[in-house]
């Protein structure tokens, strides 16, 4: 074989040696990489306590005015006035509109003409009838023409009886053409004006809400009924109410109503509580959150709320165990106030629950634990990483000490050459 040849070949021999080392080589650090175990999931935890927790009815409800009203007329007529302004509270009996009064003063007027004359005859009747009774005594007269006497007294009695109530029956359409509010309250927008006709039971005149007391409206599902009765019976139930999105203090009412039927077609059932509203913070149509205490929970066992964690199973946590390595459980969520949850089932009090790091966690991974103010070991590291550079800059400025010896005059020398 060529020298040429013998040397070609062996450049090629060469070349696949080196390929292949290459290829060896990472290969053998990927298995190394695919073998190598997870570090420990840095987590924070919280011990699960013991304690007293409200078991809590949370539902939004609307609040209704006590009494409402929209007035109308009770006769036809015309507004000649508006006593009222928009929004204005109320008193019972104040006056609110006032209509044309002069065409039931006038039938007034006539019915009490009409009842004067009955009564004018109602007495020439009653002397005629005494009269005719004394000339029946001494025999001047039939018996006949004394009962006809009697019978028309009786006939112009029956008919100041008639004219007497056409009288009461004006007076009363006449006291139709004023409004006044059927109850204390506060009135809403004006809604006729001077000059404006009215139809009976058709114009609405005006619109009048009771506000205090006030009634809040609300629903819950069927499944707490049970309860809800339960703790009705040890004594009246206390609902709070706040305004959506309110920091301040809320109102306190009472439960004083449940419906007699669930809907069938929402599974709830309807309730009412009543509350002061003195000052008028609360107007009927507004939304409210309605909290109800059902019952007090003891000796509960109570976990923060970061811990507990939604699952196609339903609701779990997971458990920082002593060997360092993380549990799962499954556990049944009570109630949830002020933070902290009421584990009924899957939890006993004094365990450890992990309440940040969840997300990289599985059954029976390692943890590290880590405190309030950062990772334990991370901090460890970070304090032998300060100490090294402090060690390092010692040594420098042993070399440049002249007393060092040998090593301190060398750079001298040189410079001095």
């Amino acid at each position: 074989m060529p020298p040429s040849r013998r040397l070609l070949l062996a450049l090629v021999v060469t070349a696949l040696a080196a390929g292949g080392g290459v290829w060896y080589s990472r290969q053998g650090g990927d298995a190394k990489k695919t073998t190598a175990k997870p570090g420990p999931v840095p987590v924070t935890v919280a011990r699960a306590e013991s304690g007293e927790m409200p078991l809590l009815l949370n539902t939004v409800g609307r609040a209704e005015a006590w009494e409402g009203v929209t007035l109308k007329s009770r006769v036809d007529g015309q507004v000649v006035a508006v006593a009222y302004a928009d929004g204005q509270a109320v008193k019972k009996g104040e006056v609110l509109l006032q209509l044309d009064p002069n065409d039931f003063a006038a039938k007034v007027a006539q019915a009490e003409a009409v009842v004067a004359r009955d009564e004018a005859q109602l007495a020439k009747a009653r002397a005629d009838v005494e009269r005719y009774a004394g000339l029946k005594a001494r025999g001047f007269v039939s018996d006949e023409k004394l009962n006809e006497m009697r019978t028309n007294e009786m006939a112009v009695a029956a008919t100041l009886k008639a004219d007497r109530a056409a009288l009461d029956l004006a007076r009363l359409q006449l006291s139709y053409t004023t409004i006044r509010a059927p109850f204390s309250g506060v009135v809403g927008a004006r809604l006729v004006f001077p000059g404006s006709a009215v139809k009976t039971n058709d114009t609405a005149l005006a619109v009048v809400n009771r506000v205090d007391p006030l009634q809040v409206s609300f629903s819950v599902p069927e499944r707490h009924l049970g309860r809800l009765r339960q703790s009705l019976g040890q004594g009246p139930l206390t609902v709070q109410l706040n305004l959506p999105g309110s920091k301040g203090e809320g109102l306190s009412g009472k439960l004083r109503f449940i419906d007699n039927a669930v809907d069938q077609a929402t599974g709830t059932i309807v309730l009412k509580a009543v509350v002061d509203n003195p000052r008028g913070q609360l107007t009927p149509g507004q939304f409210l959150n309605v909290s109800a205490t059902l019952e007090r929970l003891t000796d509960a066992v109570l976990v923060p709320n970061e811990a507990v964690q939604q699952g196609p199973n339903g609701n779990f946590l997971y458990v920082a165990k002593a060997d360092d390595t993380a549990e799962m459980r499954k556990i049944e969520v009570l109630a949830s106030h002020q933070g902290k949850s009421a584990i009924g089932q899957g939890l006993a009090a004094g365990e450890t629950v992990v309440t940040d790091g969840q997300l990289r966690l599985t059954p029976g991974a390692a943890i590290r634990i880590k405190e309030k103010g950062g990772d334990k070991t991370a901090e460890k590291a970070a304090e032998k990483a300060a100490d090294k550079p402090a060690d390092h800059a010692v040594a420098p400025a042993r070399e440049a000490d002249p007393a060092a010896g040998k090593g301190a005059a060398a750079p001298t020398n040189a410079a001095a050459r």
